[in-house]
């Protein structure tokens, strides 16, 4: 069985990070993508895996761990096609290998289809804005106010300006030396 870990690298300075009740810094990468955190900076590229079975076996994985049935390749397919349409992306995009020859924009589509699909409760996106052209960044804020819900958040690293024009967060800070 393959078996895949989304999830970001932590280096531990000290102190903790505590999402639902449980330190980050604690956890093994699979561990903290399977309890809803999903981050990416650059995604690797996996050569002889499509998105579609990627993407369902991540999506099941998630299913599993919360004691959901999982879907089969039929139903995952209906659970997917939409949120290939909110991102703009054609049909054909889910039997291209994962990130493998992506131009920027198809990354960061595809970053952000990943965070759909995966109904991630915490999303830390990373400079999700660069590179992209002007239509790839409208499609990218969209999908991203898509993600902003009650139960889910958003943590979103920029360096400029222009994506707050697409996407209205509800906290924003500003870093300076």
């Amino acid at each position: 069985m393959l078996r895949f870990s989304l999830a970001i690298h932590i280096m531990k300075l000290g102190g903790s990070v505590i999402f639902k009740g449980e330190n980050l810094l604690d956890m093994e990468p699979e561990d903290r993508s399977l309890s809803g955190l999903l981050s990416f900076e650059s995604p690797v590229e996996i050569p002889g895996v499509s998105n579609i079975d990627f993407l369902n076996m991540a999506y099941n994985a998630r299913r599993r761990k919360l004691g959901i049935p999982e879907l089969g390749p039929i139903e995952f397919y209906a659970y997917l096609f939409p949120k290939l349409e909110l991102m703009n992306m054609t049909s054909d995009f889910r039997n291209r290998n994962v990130s493998e020859g992506f131009s920027g924009g198809e990354r960061k589509r595809n970053e952000i289809l990943q965070l759909e699909v995966l109904e991630a409760d915490l999303s830390v996106l990373d400079e999700i804005d660069s590179g992209l052209d002007a239509d790839a960044l409208q499609d990218v804020a969209k999908a991203v106010n898509g993600l902003l819900t009650p139960k889910k958040s958003v943590l979103m690293v920029t360096h400029y300006r222009r994506l707050l024009e697409f996407i209205q967060p509800s906290y924003g800070y500003t870093l300076s030396r």
